[in-house]
């Protein structure tokens, strides 16, 4: 069961770290395999960024996402250079107060940069909203292994910001999903 997930947003929203931590949770966790690959731009901060991560059941033969089943688009740059593309039977989750356009395929709202900066007061736990939403409203890793990936990843002294986030992001991926 092939399932290829693209991540996409500006410099500084930790893109690659979320893309991280969702493989790490796959092969660690979750005991599937898995594939990260990212692209930046030049500029270390606001230059559009992209990562990826491709999940199976049995060893990944071919590395690069080629059509996305799932996308989280967390820039309006983003969405024009990888969310316009997607096809009709795709899920996005895009962060509706950076994001202004709509795909043409299924998508869920989630304020994830306004939830970190109003609810958990750290804007930089925005993408961590977005992996708990994503989890919740895709099941693309297990609850437990995406906790236990977040607590691997993030800085000491902060796990308890991350769970929150990631909690708060299980809320409003709930919410999306109906």
């Amino acid at each position: 069961m092939r399932r290829e997930l693209r991540l996409s947003g500006f410099g500084g929203q930790g893109i690659m770290l979320a893309a991280v931590i969702l493989g790490r949770a796959a092969v660690m966790y979750d005991r599937c395999y898995a594939v990260q690959t990212q692209v930046y731009g030049p500029e270390a901060r606001g230059g559009a960024s992209m990562a990826a991560v491709v999940f199976d059941d049995s060893p990944i033969l071919y590395p690069e996402v080629t059509d996305p089943d799932i996308l989280v688009i967390m820039s309006q740059e983003g969405f024009e250079k990888y969310g316009t593309i997607a096809r009709q039977d795709a899920v996005m989750l895009l962060d509706p107060g950076l994001v202004h356009s709509r795909p043409a395929c299924r998508y869920y709202e989630i304020p994830a940069t306004d939830d970190a900066r109003s609810i958990l007061g750290k804007v930089i736990v925005a993408n961590i909203v977005m992996l708990g939403a994503l989890v919740a409203s895709t099941g693309v890793v297990s609850r437990d292994a995406i906790e236990r990936a977040v607590l691997d990843q993030v800085p000491r002294g902060t796990e308890d910001l991350n769970l929150r986030a990631l909690r708060q992001g299980y809320v409003r991926g709930e919410e999306a999903r109906g």
